[in-house]
């Protein structure tokens, strides 16, 4: 099963402030008469940062199978075995490390013995009710 990743407004916020930012130099870098090395290094860097954005903001989202859990978010991947997840954190939000994820208040998956990652399904409790069919043994605390 396929879950998309929850926008929320400051992600959203964030996102269009730096857009429209990247979209203004970009601009004036292209119109720009003087045309040197830096200008166009400036463009193509602005360019690229501009595709990474995008392809965050409209490419995250998480795969749940019988066997793993497969995240997406952009360049970004990575795969859980679902047996080694023994916990999952409802309603919080992870502010530090690995973060395939556009909102706030989503869940923090720990699996093996230290690792975690922080996930923002559309809605979290549909994603645990899966979650759980195919691992009952995983411990859910609310945050």
């Amino acid at each position: 099963m396929i879950f998309k990743s929850r926008k929320d407004n400051l992600f959203k916020g964030v996102i269009i402030v730096v857009i429209l930012l990247l979209c203004l130099i970009l601009f004036f870098s292209i119109f720009d008469e003087v045309k040197t090395i830096n200008h166009i290094v400036s463009i193509v860097v602005n360019a690229l940062v501009l595709c990474l954005l995008l392809w965050v903001f409209y490419g995250t989202s998480y795969k749940l199978t019988s066997t793993t859990l497969s995240y997406k978010s952009g360049p970004f991947k990575g795969d859980i075995a679902i047996t080694d997840i023994h916990q999952i954190v409802k309603g919080k939000t992870l502010w530090v490390g690995l973060k395939p994820a556009t909102a706030s208040k989503g869940l923090i998956i720990k699996y093996n013995k230290f690792d975690e990652v922080y996930i923002s399904p559309k809605t979290n409790d549909s994603f645990i009710t899966e979650i759980l069919k195919h691992n009952s043994t995983i411990k859910i605390i609310e945050a």
